[in-house]
Protein backbone atom coordinates (compact mmCIF):
# COMPACT_ATOMS: atom_id res chain seq x y z
CA UNK A 1 0.00 0.00 0.00
CA UNK A 2 1.64 3.41 -0.94
CA UNK A 3 1.51 6.26 1.31
CA UNK A 4 1.83 10.17 1.78
CA UNK A 5 3.52 11.67 4.12
CA UNK A 6 2.48 15.33 4.90
CA UNK A 7 5.65 16.46 6.61
CA UNK A 8 9.69 16.56 6.86
CA UNK A 9 12.31 18.24 7.69
CA UNK A 10 14.62 16.81 4.92
CA UNK A 11 15.84 20.05 3.16
CA UNK A 12 17.33 21.35 6.84
CA UNK A 13 18.90 18.23 8.52
CA UNK A 14 22.42 18.63 8.06
CA UNK A 15 23.12 14.90 9.33
CA UNK A 16 22.78 11.60 8.06
CA UNK A 17 18.86 11.97 6.16
CA UNK A 18 16.25 9.87 6.82
CA UNK A 19 14.56 11.06 4.21
CA UNK A 20 16.08 9.47 0.93
CA UNK A 21 15.06 8.35 -2.20
CA UNK A 22 16.32 4.59 -1.64
CA UNK A 23 14.30 5.06 1.77
CA UNK A 24 11.08 6.37 0.15
CA UNK A 25 11.40 4.25 -2.46
CA UNK A 26 11.79 0.89 -0.20
CA UNK A 27 8.83 1.90 2.06
CA UNK A 28 5.93 2.71 -0.84
CA UNK A 29 6.20 6.34 -0.65
CA UNK A 30 3.48 7.72 -3.35
CA UNK A 31 4.12 11.49 -1.85
CA UNK A 32 6.69 13.19 1.04
CA UNK A 33 5.70 16.73 1.46
CA UNK A 34 9.74 18.59 2.45
CA UNK A 35 9.24 21.50 3.97
CA UNK A 36 11.04 24.37 4.04
CA UNK A 37 11.73 25.29 7.28
CA UNK A 38 12.96 28.66 8.52
CA UNK A 39 14.74 28.09 11.89
CA UNK A 40 14.32 32.31 13.09
CA UNK A 41 17.33 31.49 15.54
CA UNK A 42 19.63 31.18 13.09
CA UNK A 43 18.75 34.47 11.45
CA UNK A 44 17.72 38.01 11.20
CA UNK A 45 13.85 39.02 11.66
CA UNK A 46 14.73 40.48 7.62
CA UNK A 47 16.63 37.00 6.53
CA UNK A 48 13.84 35.33 7.06
CA UNK A 49 11.94 35.38 3.80
CA UNK A 50 15.53 35.17 2.02
CA UNK A 51 16.14 31.77 3.89
CA UNK A 52 12.86 30.29 2.89
CA UNK A 53 13.27 31.21 -0.99
CA UNK A 54 17.29 29.58 -0.70
CA UNK A 55 15.59 26.49 0.82
CA UNK A 56 13.09 26.24 -2.40
CA UNK A 57 15.91 26.58 -4.32
CA UNK A 58 17.68 23.60 -2.34
CA UNK A 59 14.35 21.28 -2.88
CA UNK A 60 14.53 22.03 -6.60
CA UNK A 61 17.96 20.61 -6.78
CA UNK A 62 17.18 18.15 -4.67
CA UNK A 63 14.11 16.92 -7.02
CA UNK A 64 16.68 16.64 -10.11
CA UNK A 65 19.07 14.90 -8.13
CA UNK A 66 17.46 12.27 -6.38
CA UNK A 67 14.69 11.50 -8.90
CA UNK A 68 11.81 13.15 -7.27
CA UNK A 69 8.60 14.54 -9.36
CA UNK A 70 7.83 17.91 -8.09
CA UNK A 71 3.92 18.34 -7.68
CA UNK A 72 2.10 21.88 -7.12
CA UNK A 73 -1.36 20.48 -7.75
CA UNK A 74 -3.04 17.04 -7.27
CA UNK A 75 -3.51 16.60 -10.87
CA UNK A 76 0.37 16.68 -11.43
CA UNK A 77 0.47 13.47 -8.78
CA UNK A 78 1.50 10.73 -10.86
CA UNK A 79 0.74 6.76 -9.68
CA UNK A 80 4.28 4.61 -10.19
CA UNK A 81 6.45 7.82 -9.57
CA UNK A 82 8.19 8.94 -5.98
CA UNK A 83 6.28 12.60 -6.04
CA UNK A 84 7.67 15.87 -3.47
CA UNK A 85 5.45 18.86 -2.63
CA UNK A 86 7.32 21.56 -1.26
CA UNK A 87 5.68 23.76 1.91
CA UNK A 88 6.79 25.98 4.23
CA UNK A 89 7.16 25.41 8.27
CA UNK A 90 7.51 28.99 9.96
CA UNK A 91 4.84 31.21 9.07
CA UNK A 92 7.47 34.34 10.08
CA UNK A 93 9.17 33.25 6.51
CA UNK A 94 6.54 35.77 5.13
CA UNK A 95 7.99 38.25 7.27
CA UNK A 96 4.36 39.96 7.84
CA UNK A 97 3.84 40.49 3.73
CA UNK A 98 1.16 39.32 1.77
CA UNK A 99 3.21 39.79 -1.65
CA UNK A 100 5.63 37.38 0.41
CA UNK A 101 2.94 34.96 1.04
CA UNK A 102 1.75 35.23 -2.85
CA UNK A 103 5.66 34.63 -3.65
CA UNK A 104 6.07 31.45 -1.95
CA UNK A 105 2.60 30.62 -3.50
CA UNK A 106 4.44 31.30 -6.89
CA UNK A 107 7.28 29.60 -6.17
CA UNK A 108 5.53 26.38 -5.64
CA UNK A 109 5.02 26.31 -2.19
CA UNK A 110 1.18 24.38 -1.45
CA UNK A 111 1.22 24.05 2.32
CA UNK A 112 2.43 26.34 5.50
CA UNK A 113 2.77 25.55 9.30
CA UNK A 114 1.82 29.18 10.50
CA UNK A 115 4.11 29.33 13.47
CA UNK A 116 6.85 27.36 14.67
CA UNK A 117 8.09 27.40 18.72
CA UNK A 118 7.97 31.27 18.90
CA UNK A 119 5.21 33.83 17.94
CA UNK A 120 5.25 35.61 14.77
CA UNK A 121 3.77 38.19 13.01
CA UNK A 122 0.86 35.48 12.25
CA UNK A 123 0.37 34.28 16.08
CA UNK A 124 1.38 31.87 18.49
CA UNK A 125 2.64 28.39 19.33
CA UNK A 126 0.99 26.13 21.76
CA UNK A 127 4.69 25.70 23.33
CA UNK A 128 8.09 26.88 23.37
CA UNK A 129 11.32 24.94 21.63
CA UNK A 130 11.78 23.18 25.55
CA UNK A 131 8.39 21.90 25.15
CA UNK A 132 7.46 24.24 27.81
CA UNK A 133 3.68 25.41 27.43
CA UNK A 134 3.89 29.23 25.83
CA UNK A 135 2.08 31.68 29.27
CA UNK A 136 -0.30 33.25 26.57
CA UNK A 137 -2.97 31.61 24.35
CA UNK A 138 -2.86 34.23 21.69
CA UNK A 139 -4.43 33.29 18.43
CA UNK A 140 -4.27 35.00 15.04
CA UNK A 141 -2.94 38.49 14.83
CA UNK A 142 -4.99 40.73 12.57
CA UNK A 143 -2.31 40.26 10.12
CA UNK A 144 -2.36 36.50 10.86
CA UNK A 145 -6.21 36.61 9.99
CA UNK A 146 -5.90 38.29 6.97
CA UNK A 147 -3.20 35.81 5.55
CA UNK A 148 -4.88 32.51 6.19
CA UNK A 149 -7.91 34.68 4.31
CA UNK A 150 -5.22 35.02 1.38
CA UNK A 151 -3.83 31.40 1.67
CA UNK A 152 -7.64 30.25 1.09
CA UNK A 153 -7.97 31.92 -2.07
CA UNK A 154 -4.62 30.88 -3.09
CA UNK A 155 -5.50 27.23 -2.65
CA UNK A 156 -2.75 27.51 -0.19
CA UNK A 157 -3.35 25.00 3.06
CA UNK A 158 -3.07 26.86 6.51
CA UNK A 159 -1.09 23.82 8.69
CA UNK A 160 -1.91 24.22 12.51
CA UNK A 161 0.85 21.91 13.68
CA UNK A 162 2.62 23.99 16.92
CA UNK A 163 -0.30 26.20 17.22
CA UNK A 164 -2.16 27.76 20.10
CA UNK A 165 -5.35 26.03 20.95
CA UNK A 166 -6.97 29.52 20.33
CA UNK A 167 -5.03 29.81 16.96
CA UNK A 168 -6.67 26.81 15.90
CA UNK A 169 -9.75 27.79 16.55
CA UNK A 170 -9.28 31.48 14.84
CA UNK A 171 -8.43 29.12 11.62
CA UNK A 172 -11.55 26.98 11.45
CA UNK A 173 -13.51 30.45 11.85
CA UNK A 174 -11.94 31.49 8.47
CA UNK A 175 -11.98 27.82 6.44
CA UNK A 176 -15.29 26.77 7.97
CA UNK A 177 -16.14 23.99 5.55
CA UNK A 178 -12.48 24.56 3.54
CA UNK A 179 -10.19 21.76 4.55
CA UNK A 180 -6.99 23.08 6.78
CA UNK A 181 -4.64 20.54 8.30
CA UNK A 182 -2.52 19.52 11.12
CA UNK A 183 0.71 18.14 9.36
CA UNK A 184 2.57 16.83 12.21
CA UNK A 185 0.24 16.44 15.56
CA UNK A 186 -1.05 13.84 18.35
CA UNK A 187 -3.68 13.74 20.68
CA UNK A 188 -3.42 15.45 24.19
CA UNK A 189 -5.35 12.92 25.30
CA UNK A 190 -3.21 9.88 24.75
CA UNK A 191 -0.22 11.36 25.50
CA UNK A 192 -0.56 15.20 27.08
CA UNK A 193 2.02 16.98 25.79
CA UNK A 194 1.49 20.55 25.13
CA UNK A 195 2.34 20.12 21.26
CA UNK A 196 -0.25 17.74 20.90
CA UNK A 197 -3.93 18.64 20.07
CA UNK A 198 -7.29 18.07 22.51
CA UNK A 199 -10.06 17.13 21.16
CA UNK A 200 -11.61 20.10 20.74
CA UNK A 201 -9.40 20.60 18.51
CA UNK A 202 -9.08 17.72 17.02
CA UNK A 203 -12.93 17.90 16.11
CA UNK A 204 -12.24 21.59 14.24
CA UNK A 205 -9.96 19.95 11.99
CA UNK A 206 -12.40 17.56 11.39
CA UNK A 207 -15.36 19.37 10.34
CA UNK A 208 -13.39 21.78 7.81
CA UNK A 209 -12.44 18.48 5.98
CA UNK A 210 -8.97 18.65 6.78
CA UNK A 211 -6.54 15.83 8.44
CA UNK A 212 -3.75 15.29 10.60
CA UNK A 213 -0.69 13.74 9.86
CA UNK A 214 0.43 11.48 12.54
CA UNK A 215 3.51 12.57 13.96
CA UNK A 216 6.12 9.94 14.73
CA UNK A 217 8.49 11.68 17.67
CA UNK A 218 8.35 9.07 20.58
CA UNK A 219 8.60 12.61 22.51
CA UNK A 220 5.03 13.34 21.56
CA UNK A 221 3.95 9.62 21.65
CA UNK A 222 4.51 7.75 25.17
CA UNK A 223 7.16 7.94 27.85
CA UNK A 224 7.92 4.01 26.77
CA UNK A 225 10.40 4.34 24.02
CA UNK A 226 10.90 1.00 23.37
CA UNK A 227 10.13 -0.23 19.69
CA UNK A 228 6.86 -2.11 21.30
CA UNK A 229 5.98 0.61 23.19
CA UNK A 230 6.46 2.83 20.60
CA UNK A 231 4.17 0.68 17.95
CA UNK A 232 1.85 0.48 20.96
CA UNK A 233 1.29 4.34 21.11
CA UNK A 234 1.67 5.47 17.34
CA UNK A 235 -1.57 2.71 17.09
CA UNK A 236 -3.35 4.48 20.27
CA UNK A 237 -3.13 7.84 18.74
CA UNK A 238 -4.29 7.04 16.09
CA UNK A 239 -7.26 5.01 17.35
CA UNK A 240 -7.95 8.34 19.80
CA UNK A 241 -7.83 10.88 16.77
CA UNK A 242 -10.40 8.32 14.60
CA UNK A 243 -12.06 8.06 17.57
CA UNK A 244 -12.94 11.79 18.16
CA UNK A 245 -12.44 13.03 14.39
CA UNK A 246 -13.99 10.37 12.35
CA UNK A 247 -12.08 8.03 9.80
CA UNK A 248 -11.25 10.58 7.32
CA UNK A 249 -9.43 13.03 9.29
CA UNK A 250 -6.33 11.02 10.39
CA UNK A 251 -3.24 10.77 7.70
CA UNK A 252 0.59 10.78 8.30
CA UNK A 253 2.95 13.44 9.09
CA UNK A 254 6.79 11.66 10.33
CA UNK A 255 8.54 14.57 11.11
CA UNK A 256 11.09 12.45 9.95
CA UNK A 257 14.80 14.53 9.67
CA UNK A 258 12.96 17.22 12.53
CA UNK A 259 13.22 14.11 14.98
CA UNK A 260 15.66 11.18 16.57
CA UNK A 261 15.48 7.75 15.29
CA UNK A 262 12.04 6.62 16.09
CA UNK A 263 13.04 2.84 17.90
CA UNK A 264 9.86 1.64 15.82
CA UNK A 265 10.16 3.60 12.96
CA UNK A 266 13.46 4.73 12.19
CA UNK A 267 13.01 6.04 8.98
CA UNK A 268 10.48 5.84 5.75
CA UNK A 269 11.96 2.22 4.64
CA UNK A 270 10.15 0.94 7.99
CA UNK A 271 6.65 2.03 7.20
CA UNK A 272 5.66 -1.55 5.66
CA UNK A 273 5.56 -2.87 9.09
CA UNK A 274 3.48 0.59 10.11
CA UNK A 275 1.43 0.26 7.24
CA UNK A 276 0.86 -3.80 8.29
CA UNK A 277 0.05 -2.68 12.14
CA UNK A 278 -2.62 -0.24 10.97
CA UNK A 279 -4.13 -3.04 8.58
CA UNK A 280 -4.17 -5.48 11.46
CA UNK A 281 -5.66 -2.76 13.31
CA UNK A 282 -8.43 -1.02 11.69
CA UNK A 283 -8.85 -3.24 8.58
CA UNK A 284 -7.77 -2.34 4.82
CA UNK A 285 -10.00 -0.03 4.22
CA UNK A 286 -9.58 2.20 6.91
CA UNK A 287 -5.73 1.47 6.51
CA UNK A 288 -5.68 2.93 3.22
CA UNK A 289 -7.67 6.30 4.27
CA UNK A 290 -4.76 6.96 7.04
CA UNK A 291 -2.26 5.88 4.35
CA UNK A 292 -2.96 8.28 1.29
CA UNK A 293 -6.68 8.64 0.57
CA UNK A 294 -7.76 11.33 3.08
CA UNK A 295 -4.54 13.42 2.11
CA UNK A 296 -5.46 12.36 -1.45
CA UNK A 297 -8.97 14.33 -0.42
CA UNK A 298 -7.42 17.39 0.80
CA UNK A 299 -5.12 18.09 -1.39
CA UNK A 300 -6.96 17.43 -4.34
CA UNK A 301 -8.47 21.10 -3.35
CA UNK A 302 -5.40 22.34 -5.04
CA UNK A 303 -5.76 22.95 -8.69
Amino acid sequence: MKYIDLHCDALTNEGVLQVTSENLRRGGCLLQCFAAFVDVRKCSPAGRFAQAVSLCEKFDAMCKREGYRPVRKFSEIEEGSLNAMLTVEEGGAIEGSLEKLEALFLRGVRMMTLTWNFENEIGAPNANAFGAPTQTQTGLTAFGKTAVERMKELGMLADVSHGSDRLVRDVAKIMKHTPFVASHSNAREVFPHPRNLGDGEIRRIADSGGVIGLNFFDGFLSAEKSAAGQKAALIAHAEHLIKVGGENVLALGSDFDGIPENPYLKNPACMPRFIEALQKKFGTRIAEKICRTNALRVLSALE
